[in-house]
């Protein structure tokens, strides 16, 4: 089969478990794959060696940032971008080869298919959960932010249907580790945008939060595993605050 004129993107640190995985479900198909490396040390270099990949050594500044800088190393205009934890499915495979063609589309949003361990999370407002992963990179960049940066887009987007796979958390304790990193990056925006929080707003969100996920969302479903998703959804508003509340005392 003939490569598409696709660049793949995969920003990686310490991601020896899952590299291989994400790197041989576009091997062979993409024409150009790109490693954007925050100093691994473990063997994610290494082991992603065997798919040839261009890879650059370069330190997460904030995440809008490093996504967009990653981007612009392609040679190609449409671009798909990837976590070393997901994997493209053969379906995916075909459906991106059709739609880069597309000359009225300028990005599409594709389906995540989110695990915890061997669970695949399918309410919870985990799935379909759409994202932009696939875009004409001069008409597509993020907001570059320090966490959860928003996706702006230059002309109109279009849809996939088939997933991709993301191995996000193979656990608990990985889960929480999540939360309790992007919650610290959270209180870090929120201070440096001078966002006003207090403790009723964040205990008014952390219910919201909880009672959003759970029922709007339909976390019950889910069992054990939708019960945790909601519950850090609400300790996470309520991390973010304590942190926020201590980087402003160190500042006084």
């Amino acid at each position: 089969m003939p490569k598409i004129p696709l660049t793949v993107v995969v920003l990686t640190r310490n991601e020896e478990d899952n590299i291989v995985s994400c790197l041989k479900s576009v091997y062979g198909w993409a024409d150009e794959i790109i490693m954007v490396d925050d100093g691994s040390t473990d063997k994610t270099v290494e082991l992603a060696a065997q798919f040839s990949p261009v890879v650059f050594h370069r330190r997460m500044e904030n995440e809008g940032i490093h996504r967009n800088w990653g981007y612009a190393q392609a040679r190609n205009e449409w671009v798909l971008s990837l976590d070393a934890d997901e994997m493209v499915t053969p379906e995916l495979q075909d459906e991106i080869t059709a739609g880069i063609t597309n000359k009225n589309i300028v990005a599409y949003s594709i389906p995540l298919r989110n695990y915890i361990g061997d669970y695949w999370v399918k309410h919870s407002g985990w799935y379909p959960a759409r994202k932009l992963r696939l875009f004409q990179k001069s008409r597509f960049k993020y907001e570059e932010v320090e966490v959860h940066p928003r996706a702006i887009i230059d002309g109109p987007e279009g849809q996939l249907n088939a997933d991709i796979i993301h191995k996000g958390y193979p656990d608990f304790e990985h889960f929480l580790g999540s939360v309790n990193r992007q919650s610290t990056l959270e209180a870090a925006k929120w201070l440096r945008t001078g966002q006003k929080m207090t403790l009723g707003r964040m205990t008014r969100r952390a219910i919201d939060r909880f009672f959003r996920v759970y029922f709007k969302g339909r976390a019950f479903k889910d069992g054990l595993v939708g019960f945790m998703i909601a519950y850090f959804a609400s300790l996470y508003q309520v991390l973010s605050y304590a942190k926020y509340w201590e980087m402003k005392r160190k500042l006084q």
